[in-house]
């Protein structure tokens, strides 16, 4: 037997795939579209949510016991805000410029719907180990769409992946540009992020047939 149980792997596995956050529970679709228009930017979300949920989940599960059932959700809130604060002040420390890119998205955090919604439906009932699990494995969900959203957003709008220039210069027309290709600007807009999240749906859904049935 490995270090997790199958029972206790499936709580970071599930949600990669079949149980994920954004595509199955069709959670966390604002970050989707609003800060994927760059993979660096998409990748920080990432991370940051990946520390939220997976600390945050901790916390709940220790305090479970001694939380009063009526003012649950408003410790809650003040554990993921405390949380958001933390990530907040690293990346105006350490990535000012993408601290001002992502401005308020950082904080919408908090409202996160996946966060909330882990609190109640796993660490609420659940012990700390399993609860980081649950946390890391949702976070990671929500962070691969994210990151896969970003790549071909920033690919296919600006040539670029990271900042850099991938696909050849389109001033000097080298690359693929020397040959006529030009980006595609409507990558850019928020409303293609929805779009690509519906083919990634549909890739997945036409993978697993019992995702169509439920």
């Amino acid at each position: 037997m490995g270090l997790l149980s199958k029972k206790d792997a499936n709580l970071i596995l599930d949600p990669l795939a079949d149980n994920n956050p954004i595509t199955i529970q069709v959670l966390g679709i604002c970050s989707a579209l609003a800060i994927t228009a760059e993979l660096k930017a998409s990748i920080v979300m990432a991370v940051s949510v990946l520390f939220v949920l997976g600390i945050g989940n901790v916390v709940i599960s220790l305090m479970r016991n001694i939380i009063p059932s009526k003012i649950r959700i408003i410790v809650q809130l003040v554990v993921v805000a405390a949380l958001v604060i933390i990530v907040d002040q690293v990346l105006k420390a350490y990535a000012y410029e993408l601290s001002k890119t992502l401005s308020v998205f950082v904080g919408l955090i908090i409202t996160n719907c996946i966060i909330m919604g882990r609190f109640e439906a796993f660490a609420l009932g659940n012990g700390p180990w399993r609860s980081f699990l649950d946390g890391i494995g949702n976070a990671a969900g929500y962070g691969l769409i994210l990151i896969i959203v970003g790549f071909f957003r920033e690919l296919l709008g600006s040539g670029t992946l990271l900042g850099f220039k991938v696909l050849g210069d389109p001033i000097e027309k080298t690359g693929l540009y020397a040959i006529g290709y030009e980006n595609n600007g409507f990558m850019l807009l928020s409303p293609m992020a929805l779009i690509v999240v519906g083919i990634i749906i549909w890739i997945q859904r036409s993978r697993n047939k019992a995702l169509i049935e439920d």
